[in-house]
């Protein structure tokens, strides 16, 4: 089964100009998952952007999910599944594509303003990547990112990523319906820290 992208958008943080005067129509590897289509999707000048009050959670806003494939892992079918599925839930999702850093991953998540970092690894090098990334979220004062991990990740290093600040990780064979009901009950609202 393919899956049809509605169209491809970089993230801010990976282009060289400011955020505010950015065109978000760039035929580059970051894919949006929209509910509609490429027409509807496009954001006009004066439209809320990060700092706005229309980005604070409120119950008329999506919920905005960074899904990213960190490291050097280059297959991304399972990431690519699990964005149809949130986008398909009702959640805006933003698509980094293969092989970022830790410091693309926490730069593009400042400038999208998310409320959700999904990390999708199958290389094994779970245990130095994710807490590089927490390292730069707190760094950037983004506490109040709920981080998720899925992928190959051994029963053994759950709890130290949980430790370290992960809310929950994902092994294979979990349902959708649960990464989606996890992340609605878990999703804190702008300036409340996900520990609290």
């Amino acid at each position: 089964m393919e899956i049809i992208l509605t169209h491809y958008r970089m993230p801010r943080s990976l282009t060289k100009t400011p955020h505010r005067v950015y065109d978000r129509w760039f035929g580059l590897p970051c894919r949006r998952f929209l509910d509609q289509g490429p027409s509807s999707g496009a954001v006009a000048k004066g439209e809320a952007g990060p700092d706005n009050e229309e980005r604070k959670m409120s119950p008329d806003r999506k919920i905005r999910v960074l899904v990213a494939k960190p490291g050097l892992d280059g297959h991304d079918r399972g990431a690519k599944v699990i964005a149809r599925a949130l986008r398909d839930a009702g959640m805006e999702v933003i698509y980094t594509g293969l092989r970022q850093t830790p410091e693309m991953i926490a730069s593009a998540s400042l400038q999208e303003d998310v409320d959700v970092i999904g990390l999708s690894i199958l290389s094994g090098a779970h245990n130095a990547i994710v807490p590089r990334v927490l390292e730069l979220l707190k760094q950037n004062q983004m506490d109040d990112v709920l981080v998720l991990v899925g992928g190959i990740i051994p029963d053994q290093d759950v709890d130290s990523l949980k430790k370290a600040g992960v809310a929950a990780v994902f092994q294979p064979g979990t349902p959708m319906d649960s990464i989606i009901d996890f992340i609605r009950a878990n999703v804190k609202p702008r300036g409340v820290t996900a520990g609290g």
